[in-house]
């Protein structure tokens, strides 16, 4: 039973890796004592039991802004949150579970094949994750990275491979405890990733990369809290933090960002509301801002809705729109209904209509600002799946609505929209009501930001994407392939073991 609370200490220590804390070092030295555990483990039962028990720990702590969301929803109590929290952690552990159960099952007498295997096996168990039940990509291991060289290695092995490399680099420190051999083989293995590090960089954006000289961007920020968003009679006064960070136009054109259901207006239906909308933008000003686009019956009941993104021009037309693909379960729809509503549970966010889902990423024509794509709030983490290959555009735009998210959840989100960047070589721009909405270059740099809780505009030029990666030609074919050549390593170490 010992071994199982250490197992859990030791995964709330790897949290401690994440933003907003950053102490990756301590991921490391979590990972460390994980393999050190598994070694120690007399069954594959025990090993499962000691990975599953880790993978609460982090998931338990890393998480702790799901609970913060639960308290702007009426419907259901604030401590419901933590239970939400704890039964989260409960299915998410089954993935690193599998990883350590995978690495005892087929190490040998290998100490160096025990790490090999469980990296592999973090990567697939990883991706899975972030798969499986329409999945929950949040916190990969290898985002603690992101403010050290080696979240360059993205750029060739993708997130799930660099969450690997967090693996490696601990079991790294738990080979060199061992025999002359093992220090060996960790000598190596730290040689091996810096030295793919140094690869990786010469194919990635080298950082402090110029902007384009271009038109003005205007990122909008208002400050407008969770608990007042949708609160009737707060409309117009929302509407006025929009109208007054957004400034009058000034006769050259600009690219105005607003957030995430920034208008509680359906834009589509209602030329009122486009036109109160298009007297803020000068003649050659667009609009990117977030709304709903409702879904009616043939009787023009509502029946559904999109969570939108729009294109509003100065003569109040909608040239496009963006439907969020990847919703949330929970906070955008209700998983079985019929049987949840009638238990008195809800969705987070508030409303009755359940969304429906996009087609997925794509890229839309902004003229004279370039192309577009679009990624809504959590659509951003899920590494692989954010830009339309077929039509690549010049920047992402992630509008989000991270008010509920906690302290935690808007610095994490951030952190892993930043991967995203360093991925694909493209610029990100976020933008969101009460922070972190920021400018992302094309390697993964925060250029300008404004931080929680803070009402404010962002005047930017857009930074200049990169050519494509081979991340984002290849996709997540390339961790895939990390993992085969791991265990082929941990084969090969395996026979000379024997």
């Amino acid at each position: 039973m010992k071994y199982l609370g250490l197992a859990f200490l030791a995964g709330l220590a790897s949290a401690l890796g994440f933003a907003p804390l950053g102490l990756w070092p301590l991921t490391i030295g979590a990972f460390t004592v994980l393999f050190w555990l598994i070694e120690g483990a007399t069954s594959l039962r025990s090993a499962l039991a000691r990975g599953w028990w880790f993978g609460v720990g982090q998931f338990v702590l890393g998480l702790n802004w799901i609970a913060t969301a639960f308290t702007y929803q009426a419907a259901m109590p604030a401590w419901l949150g933590w239970i939400a929290v704890v039964l989260l952690s409960l299915y998410l552990a089954i993935y690193p579970a599998v990883a350590a159960g995978l690495a005892w099952r087929w190490r040998g007498s290998s100490r160096v094949a025990l790490v090999l295997l469980f990296a592999a096996a973090w990567i697939v168990t990883e991706w899975l994750r972030a798969t499986m039940f329409t999945g929950f990509a949040w916190n990969p291991v290898g985002v603690v990275l992101i403010d050290t060289g080696l979240s360059w290695l993205a750029v060739a092995i993708g997130t799930y491979g660099l969450s690997a490399i967090v693996a490696l680099l601990g079991g790294m420190f738990w080979l060199v405890s061992g025999n002359m051999a093992d220090r060996k083989a960790g000598a190596w293995l730290i040689l091996a990733i810096f030295g793919g590090a140094g690869i990786s960089w010469t194919l990635a954006v080298p950082p402090g990369t110029p902007p384009a000289p271009g038109p003005a961007v205007r990122i909008v920020q208002p400050n407008i809290g969770q608990q007042d968003k949708w609160n009737r009679g707060y409309e117009r006064r929302n509407f006025e933090r929009f109208v007054q960070l957004t400034g009058p136009p000034t006769g050259a054109p600009r690219l105005l960002l607003w957030p995430e259901a920034a208008t509680p207006d359906y834009l589509a239906f209602d030329m009122a509301a486009r036109r109160r909308l298009a007297a803020l933008l000068g003649p050659r000003d667009l609009l990117l801002l977030g709304g709903v686009e409702p879904i009616f019956d043939d009787a023009g009941n509502g029946i559904a809705a999109y969570n939108s993104v729009y294109v509003l021009t100065p003569d109040s037309r909608l040239i496009g729109r963006y439907d969020k693909a990847h919703l949330v379960p929970y906070g955008e729809y209700l998983p079985m209904r019929p049987i949840l509503s009638a238990i008195g549970l809800s969705r987070l966010a508030p409303g009755d209509l359940d969304f429906h889902d996009g087609p997925g990423p794509r890229t839309l024509d902004l003229g004279a600002f370039g192309r577009a794509g679009v990624q809504v709030c959590y659509e951003i983490i899920f590494s692989g799946h954010v830009v339309d290959g077929a039509n690549r555009p010049d920047f992402l735009f992630n509008p989000s609505n991270d008010a509920w998210f906690g302290a935690w959840g808007p610095p994490q989100h951030l952190a892993q929209a930043r991967l995203r960047a360093i991925e694909e070589g493209m610029p990100i721009i976020r933008a969101t009501p009460t922070g972190i909405s920021a400018v992302i270059d094309a390697g993964g740099v925060v250029e300008q930001s404004l931080p929680l809780g803070t009402a404010g505009v962002i005047d930017t030029s857009l930074p200049r994407v990169a050519p494509p990666t081979p991340f984002a030609r290849l996709g997540n074919i390339l961790p895939f392939i990390f993992a085969l050549l791991l265990i082929a390593a941990a084969i090969a170490v395996r026979r000379k073991t024997r």
